[in-house]
């Protein structure tokens, strides 16, 4: 978990104070802290807390020079004209909130990105039959990643793992916000820092090569705190079902433990969650409780493996957050009570509840149907030779709000590529980002 802590220019310095308001994020959180006079950004697995040096921002928001001094009606006209063209062949494009973010005046861009690690790459050929392997060469694949970083102008950069994960077969490697596949951190660091970012990694244990990375602009922002969290004494390494509940169960308790510490900081949570849009996994996120026993452990996260007699091809279960299923594949899949304890941490209990009021990113900015489905995700975040689907997220409380979210590729675009990473895109999944304003920092609508 990392907290980072930023402080306000001296514009802003005097509003801070009066207001006394606080702020602060998880796996992003932000703070306005009455004697530092700073702002808090809070990341679980790891905590960092980034201050903002004084003086004007070196990179204006982009939001700020697109949206400045247009009608409402002028405003929708323009942000129509660009979400009909929000992603083109081949490019990305960031589309805009309905509401006018001008009167907000701190703003932040966080990317999140699963960038497939070396070794991952190495050890599962079988995902990227498809690919050229020049496109899997890492010295190709770590620049293609650091451009297009640069061209999002983000302020944190929150990176995950890549990994198989059979759900049937009982083997997962399964990880949460910014766990992270980085098994080049030096590679990237030393790119990064030229760029002005630091960053700080935490190898995951075992044997595995890979671990967690966050990086910040080093101008901007500066390490207060970090907290590593670590599930190898838990035993659940290859029961997929309890995995996936303790580890979101797990995050969430620590990411509002901190928040109270904080003062009630703001959240922001971001990465690859290995779980559908119909996921349990995704609805306890998003309704704040969840009684597992009504879903079939096979299938909380809502993706589903074909028989090999169909290429072995996992999809997304769309109706996955169905409580209902036969009796018969309640008594063949039910959860035990020695499952139950382990996945809830009591003996006794089902229904799980987190104290936590999330949002998701790109729900709060709707887009267009090529790269959307009905709830407003993103149709796929990820494409390989036995996967085409969204895992990623970017997640975050009611007091942050979403000016623009950064669309990703339709559908045919993806299918053309035949598997990612391909000539334009560096890793099997697409970054994920947000430029995020703080509730309480403009004029409330």
């Amino acid at each position: 978990m990392k907290l980072l802590n930023r402080q306000l220019s001296p514009a802003h310095h005097s509003r801070a104070t009066n207001s006394k308001r606080r702020r602060t994020l998880q796996h992003s959180a932000t703070n306005h802290h009455n004697c530092t006079k700073r702002q808090k950004i809070t990341f679980s697995e790891e905590t960092e807390t980034l201050t903002r040096r004084p003086g004007p921002s070196p990179n204006p928001p982009t939001s700020n020079r697109f949206e400045l001094v247009h009608s409402s009606k002028q405003r929708r006209r323009s942000r129509k004209r660009r979400d009909s063209s929000a992603t083109k062949d081949g490019h990305r494009r960031w589309t805009f909130s309905s509401r006018d973010f001008s009167n907000f005046k701190d703003k932040f861009v966080v990317v999140s990105y699963n960038i497939l690690g070396v070794e991952n790459a190495l050890k599962h050929p079988d995902l990227y039959s498809r690919v050229k392997p020049e496109f899997l060469e890492w010295d190709r694949r770590k620049k293609l990643i650091c451009e297009e970083i640069n061209r999002y102008n983000a302020s944190i950069l929150c990176f995950q793992a890549s990994f198989k994960c059979y759900e049937n077969d009982n083997v997962c490697e399964w990880e949460i916000c910014h766990f992270v596949e980085v098994d080049r951190f030096d590679d990237l660091d030393d790119l990064l820092q030229k760029d002005g970012f630091r960053g700080v990694y935490k190898a995951r244990t075992g044997d595995a090569y890979d671990g967690c990375a966050v990086f910040w602009r080093d101008n901007i922002f500066t390490l207060l705190h970090q907290e590593d969290i670590e599930f190898r004494n838990f035993g659940l390494r290859h029961n997929v079902a309890q995995l996936c509940v303790l580890k979101v169960r797990l995050f969430l308790e620590k990411a509002y433990k901190l928040s109270e510490e904080y003062g009630g900081i703001p959240i922001l949570l971001a990465g690859d969650m290995n779980s559908s849009p119909q996921s349990a996994i995704y609805q306890f996120l998003a309704s704040s409780e969840l009684d597992i026993r009504k879903h079939d452990r096979r299938y909380i996260s809502g993706q589903v493996e074909l028989p090999s007699n169909r290429g072995d091809f996992r999809f997304q279960k769309r109706n996955a957050t169905s409580g209902w299923m036969s009796n018969s594949r309640q008594l063949i899949h039910r959860w035990s009570d020695e499952e139950l304890r382990l996945a809830t941490g009591s003996y006794g209990v089902t229904k799980l509840q987190h104290q936590l009021k999330l949002c998701s990113a790109y729900f709060g900015v709707p887009g267009s149907c090529r790269t959307r489905d009905s709830s407003s995700e993103p149709l796929a975040t990820s494409y390989h030779t036995k996967f085409m689907g969204t895992v990623d997220y970017i997640w975050h409380t009611e007091d942050l709000l979403p000016v623009r979210v950064l669309e990703t590729l339709p559908i045919d675009t993806l299918r053309r590529t035949s598997g990612l990473p391909c000539e334009r895109w560096g890793s099997d999944h697409l970054a994920l980002g947000c430029e995020l304003a703080f509730a309480n920092n403009g004029n409330r609508i």
